[in-house]
């Protein structure tokens, strides 16, 4: 997969910008606030359908403009293929897929990227809702219908609670009603907990040897912290744990008005040669934690797919040092299509910009 060429109109401070990228490697030059990470931005956008660094879509439009767009043409499976993205302050967003409007789950699984921005070394020591999000996101490019099952988890989840809180309110509590959310919580759940249990064991496997060659003397162990499981990994036995400990903290959640319970709620813990990473890590090992899972994420998503990702990265290289520098830049597959944002070009060996195309952004404007 090759993205050959992207045009963003109105996107934040790229008001007409138009870059042709199609080559194994892209190298974005700029000083802060310039527009490089907006370019990357608009990239993940049209793989994810959602920024990394807002949930308010409006912000994404020039302050000046009632709107923005984004134009993209790539190649995949010897196929040229057009997307087309834009979006209103009115809110309304229109998708097209070779100039034909198409809906978001067929949008979505055309362009797979993997994204390594300087926020994302900042994993381990975020919150849970943060490893959540990597998690969920991950597991989307590999399985479409994902967030279809999040969607739906979170909709009832959100019936559920003001069920909750009117029972805060009124003291009269519908158990039937309350019953019905817990069941289709129960399979709705159930299923994400089981996808996410099954990635994290896969993405285990293969960065735990990526994580050994950067420490050379360190073991990697991933695991899935869910209040209710004791080890359970077969779908029916996960359905069956969740549903006993709702059952078991109804109480509870009647008298706190909120579900107590559930895949949003769960967490994701590392550990190094089995010590909880975020309590007893330093930084630099937490960085070599979050590279090989994005490394691995690379490989996962090739492998399950059959695609090559698109990989991003956002001025990430700034803040490693000289050992996983390297080790990120000579990871990466030849064919796997890279794209780098840079404040210049001091941290890149002359050998490797041999076969880079540059380009120098200012002001939201290729020079």
């Amino acid at each position: 997969m090759r993205l050959r060429d992207i045009k963003l109109t109105n996107y934040r401070n790229c008001r007409d910008l138009e870059l042709d990228l199609n080559s194994a490697k892209i190298l974005i030059i700029g000083k802060n606030a310039q527009g490089k990470t907006n370019i990357l931005e608009s990239i993940y956008l049209l793989s994810a359908l959602k920024s990394q660094r807002t949930s308010n879509n409006v912000e994404l439009i020039n302050f000046d403009a009632e709107y923005t767009e984004i134009n993209a043409n790539l190649l995949k499976a010897n196929t040229d293929i057009e997307l087309d993205y834009s979006y209103s302050r009115e809110k309304k967003r229109e998708l097209k897929l070779n100039k034909v409007k198409t809906i978001p789950k067929n949008f979505k699984t055309v362009l797979k990227t993997v994204l390594f921005s300087t926020a994302d070394l900042l994993l381990l020591r975020g919150n849970p809702s943060d490893r959540r999000d990597w998690l969920d996101s991950a597991i989307s490019q590999i399985y479409p219908a994902y967030d279809d099952r999040l969607s739906k988890y979170d909709k009832i989840r959100v019936q559920k609670n003001n069920l909750l809180k009117d029972y805060l309110k009124t003291g009269n509590a519908n158990e039937t009603l309350l019953d019905v959310y817990n069941e289709q919580l129960v399979i709705a759940g159930s299923n994400i907990i089981f996808l996410r249990k099954k990635f994290l064991k896969e993405i285990e496997r293969i960065a735990c040897e990526k994580h050994r060659i950067i420490s050379e003397t360190e073991n990697l162990k991933i695991d899935y912290d869910c209040s209710f499981l004791n080890g359970e990994t077969e779908l029916e036995d996960i359905s069956n744990a969740f549903k006993l400990s709702l059952d078991e903290r109804k109480a509870e959640e009647l008298r706190r008005g909120q579900s107590c319970v559930g895949p949003h709620r769960d967490d994701i813990i590392f550990y190094i040669n089995n010590n909880e990473a975020t309590k007893f890590a330093s930084q630099g090992q937490q960085r070599t934690i979050v590279l090989a899972l994005k490394l691995s994420e690379l490989d996962i998503i090739t492998d399950k797919t059959g695609d090559e990702p698109v990989l991003l990265l956002d001025d990430v290289l700034a803040e490693l040092d000289d050992i996983r520098q390297n080790y990120l830049l000579k990871s990466i597959n030849q064919n796997t299509q890279t794209i780098i944002t840079s404040v210049d070009t001091v941290l890149f060996e002359n050998e490797f910009l041999k076969d880079v195309q540059i380009y120098k952004i200012e002001d939201g404007h290729i020079l």
